[in-house]
């Protein structure tokens, strides 16, 4: 029987991986100060291959599997994976389908409000988890917040400092750091922690309960 959100000890499960995820910011940014190789390292904003994101697919694995284990499974399977691809699909298809050109800042605020819808659409297919990567994304992000805003200060010339083409020209510290640091970190990326973390957690737990059910239905062979 699954227990009650309240009881999740969400601090002894989150602890390893904001650990996990603080030594790879860490790592990450003194690999930008120190002009480390660009394939790996990305100075400009955009993918890069050592950075916190790809940690979000494998930490909502862990969580899945570590709250179906510790009694916080989702009630239905089937619901939580439904609801994870339906956000997952508002992320990768509702920008294309709404017509907006927005300028900045309104360019963010279109697609943070894109991401936060998604995030809440996959919150009734299992509360417990999302519970649990909000606290993690606010663990992993608000480091970086705090990272950017001595980015930003001293101009180090890393992606924790770097700015969008359609940055209006004279804009002031606080107003930058604000809109690309602060509420992007806080807001957007802790919401994209969860949608990844959902979606991969969901399916993870959902054929984690498929291959119990077969184990525990194969007879015996004697």
């Amino acid at each position: 029987m699954a227990r009650t959100d309240s009881a999740i000890p969400n601090r002894q499960i989150i602890l390893f991986p904001a650990l996990i995820t603080l030594a790879v910011t860490v790592f990450r940014f003194l690999g930008e100060l120190e002009h480390w190789s660009p394939n790996w390292f990305n100075h400009q904003m955009g993918w890069s291959i050592v950075a916190i994101l790809w940690l979000a697919p494998i930490f909502g694995v862990y969580f899945a599997l570590r709250l179906s284990a510790l009694g916080w499974p989702p009630t239905s399977a089937w619901r939580a994976i439904g609801l994870a691809v339906l956000g997952a699909a508002v992320v990768l298809f509702l920008p294309g389908l709404l017509p907006f050109n927005f300028a900045f800042p309104n360019r963010l605020l279109y697609g943070w409000s894109i991401v936060v819808l998604a995030a809440l659409i996959m919150l009734p297919g299992w509360p417990a988890l999302f519970k649990t990567l909000l606290g993690y994304g606010y663990a992993a992000r608000i480091p970086i917040a705090i990272l950017m805003f001595f980015a930003y200060r001293y101009n180090l010339g890393t992606h924790y400092d770097a700015v969008p083409s359609d940055l209006p020209a004279g804009i002031g510290f606080w107003p930058k750091y604000l809109w690309l640091a602060f509420f992007a970190q806080l807001v957007y990326w802790v919401a994209m922690t969860i949608v990844i973390g959902m979606l991969f957690g969901a399916i993870a737990a959902g054929i984690a309960r498929v291959v119990r059910t077969r184990a525990r239905t194969v007879p015996a062979v004697a």
